[in-house]
């Protein structure tokens, strides 16, 4: 495998043509750094977004992400069954197991705190007739 510019020896299968020698496209230093650097922000933004949200948000908005990780649920069941490699099929399974319990943590959370706002029912004595 030939290595031209600044790639790193890493080559990966995709669909975007031969770029590389065997049919896999060549990664670059430059798109690494790229990627890990919007991921590094990415964590810093998420992380002061969430630490703002004022606790009588916190119910809706987490009715919202259970939703968005219904989305993720597809794409790893996509992700498992396309198949490329044995270690993309088994981390897509994981992924698939892990977004669900997500799914259900977040909806059985989220309807336990929706019944604290129900009024309690109160229940009316026994009235025993003799």
């Amino acid at each position: 495998m030939s290595m031209r510019g600044t790639a790193v020896g890493l080559s990966v299968r995709g669909a975007y043509g031969r770029l590389g020698e065997g049919g896999g496209i060549l990664i670059t230093m430059e798109t690494s750094v790229s990627a890990l650097t919007v991921f590094v922000l990415a964590i810093f933004v998420g992380f002061e977004v969430i630490t703002k949200v004022p606790p009588t948000l916190h119910t809706p908005l987490m009715s919202g992400s259970n939703a968005i990780s219904g989305i993720t649920i597809i794409g790893a069941i996509l992700s498992a069954g396309a198949q490329h490699t044995t270690l993309s099929a088994v981390l897509g399974t994981l992924a698939v197991i892990f977004a669900t319990i997500n799914v259900v943590g977040g909806f059985l959370v989220t309807n336990r705190m929706l019944q604290m706002f129900k009024p309690a029912r109160r229940e009316l004595p026994d009235r025993q007739v003799k």
